[in-house]
């Protein structure tokens, strides 16, 4: 009886293989099989965010990102191009020192410090969208309670609130550089220069035309207007997806994905959306792991001489002119009135419409270069770009104590704002793409704080130092940008044409 089965049996099985050789019907539903190289079918195949966010490509999407993201440059510009232009009138107003009007521009930098790792430390645990719209409304909060100051202790005070949420609106950069295909960050990051050089022309514009007639205190109110606008508007854009992979919530994610993805008239890879759930987010200790522990470092200096030279330029510039310390071969009468006198200081020189032109113009360097930037960027790479133009904008620091024209004056201040955005472009680009996601905001965050130590240390050599020596003003801001330059060559980690990173 056994056997009789067994024989059934073997018998069965015999013309089943007989079956499927004579019967191609049945061969596509092997096909997919056939067709993977894992050996496994479509539903096992994955793809990660960074292959999605290839895939999908740039498109209408993108350019949504670039103008509302793009705009968050501008709330900053505005914040801190503001200090430049309401320093003579608050000076005149609370007849302050040199040290006091330094200090207001330091108190924005130290809440920009503090928030900024505490900012960071957010975005990485509970995601980059809600520190970015926090720092919106707050920034926009308190920069408007500034124009009500009723004195110099209220103002640095709320300055240094502005400042805090200012700190948040920088994560920006993070979320927008998480959104880009690499080939195309070395392109549309560098134009988002754009943006910041509008902020600084709105607040010029807005001294010129507002501050004669209805006083700083109207020009402070009129200026958070791109803020509100941008709260709005902050709603078209999603959360980024690296970070709901990282914090466990793929189904967002993939939410989020279909929708550029829409957007651009692209489509996803085949398959689904798998990557680790990474549970070691915002810590401090990748920072300083081995594997980016030099880089760290590194570019805490850099970012530190960055803000230094940045904000040195700004200052330095509004306060050539304010004070009238340039030394100028032709300078007419409303350049040869002096702050300092044997029987005091003069508190109130105003700005005159040459000065706010002088600082215009000066402010479209920030652009004029971008094209140099960007090929620097793509055929140099960052490391080298960072080198060139630190060494350069240390040789321009010093020209700007040549004895020249007014004309003279302005190109090599030109000339200078190109050169600090341009490294300050570099180094926000490096500092988003070496990093990875689990840390990519912490270490923004410790970077745009060390950035501030410098921004908080620039307004007491360029408004305090200045009064009593210009070459001894700028001379700082030359040494500091060589020693970075050299310290650049010790960088690591090359980024251009790499993918970002989820873990270390």
């Amino acid at each position: 009886m056994t056997d009789c089965i067994r024989t059934q049996l073997v018998s069965a099985i015999h013309l089943q293989e007989v079956e499927l050789q004579d019967n191609p019907a049945d061969k596509p539903a092997d096909k997919p099989q056939n067709n993977n190289s894992n050996g496994s079918n479509n539903n096992d195949e994955k793809f990660t965010v960074e292959q999605a966010v290839e895939k999908i490509g740039f498109g209408r999407f993108h350019i949504l990102l670039f103008v509302i993201m793009g705009s968050a440059n501008i709330v900053e510009a505005m914040e801190i191009m503001l200090l430049a232009v309401v320093s003579p009138e608050i000076r005149c107003e609370w007849r302050l020192e040199d040290w006091q009007v330094a200090l207001v521009s330091t108190m924005v930098f130290v809440g920009f410090m503090v928030c900024g790792v505490v900012a960071g430390y957010i975005a990485d645990r509970y995601g980059r969208w809600k520190v970015v719209f926090g720092g919106y409304v707050w920034s926009a909060y308190f920069s408007l309670l500034t124009s009500f100051a009723p004195t110099y202790g209220w103002f640095i005070f709320l300055r240094s609130m502005v400042g805090c949420g200012v700190a948040g609106v920088s994560q920006g950069f993070v979320l927008k550089t998480e959104f880009i295909p690499a080939k195309y960050r070395a392109y549309l990051l560098p134009l988002g220069t754009i943006f910041w050089m509008t902020g600084s022309i709105l607040i010029i514009l807005l001294g010129m035309l507002v501050v004669p007639t209805m006083g700083w205190r109207w020009m402070i109110r009129l200026s958070i207007t791109p803020s509100i606008i941008l709260i709005f508007l902050f709603k078209f854009i999603p959360e980024s997806a690296r970070y709901n992979v990282s914090a466990g919530n793929v189904d967002a994610a993939v939410k989020t994905l279909q929708r550029i993805a829409r957007m651009n008239r692209a489509s996803l890879p085949p398959g689904r959306l798998a990557e680790p759930v990474l549970k070691e987010r915002g810590s401090w200790r990748i920072l300083l792991s081995p594997s980016y522990r030099r880089t760290s470092l590194l570019l805490w200096y850099t970012w530190f001489v960055a803000s230094f030279a940045y904000y040195g330029s700004v200052l330095s510039s509004s306060e050539l002119l304010e004070k009238n310390l340039l030394c100028v071969i032709n300078a007419d009468k409303e350049h040869q009135v002096k702050h300092r006198h044997e029987s005091g200081l003069c508190y109130c020189i105003p700005f005159a419409n040459s000065d706010y032109q002088t600082l215009l113009i000066s402010s479209l360097g920030e652009v004029a270069l971008v094209p140099l930037n960007i090929v620097l960027l793509n055929v140099f790479g960052r490391k080298i770009s960072l080198v060139v133009l630190q060494l350069l904008t240390a040789v321009m620091f010093m020209m700007v104590n040549i004895c020249t024209t007014m004309f003279g004056f302005t190109v090599l201040l030109f000339l200078l704002r190109s050169l600090v955005s341009m490294n300050f472009n570099v180094v926000y680009i490096y500092t988003a793409e070496v990093y990875p996601t689990v840390a990519r905001s912490l270490g923004m965050g410790f970077c745009t704080s060390f950035s501030r130590i410098g921004g908080m240390i620039a307004p007491f050599i360029a408004q305090v130092l200045m009064s009593q020596s210009v070459i001894q003003a700028l001379t700082p801001f030359a040494v500091a940008c060589v020693i970075c330059a050299l310290g650049n060559f010790l960088l690591p980690i090359e980024t251009r044409g790499r993918a970002l990173l989820q873990t270390s």
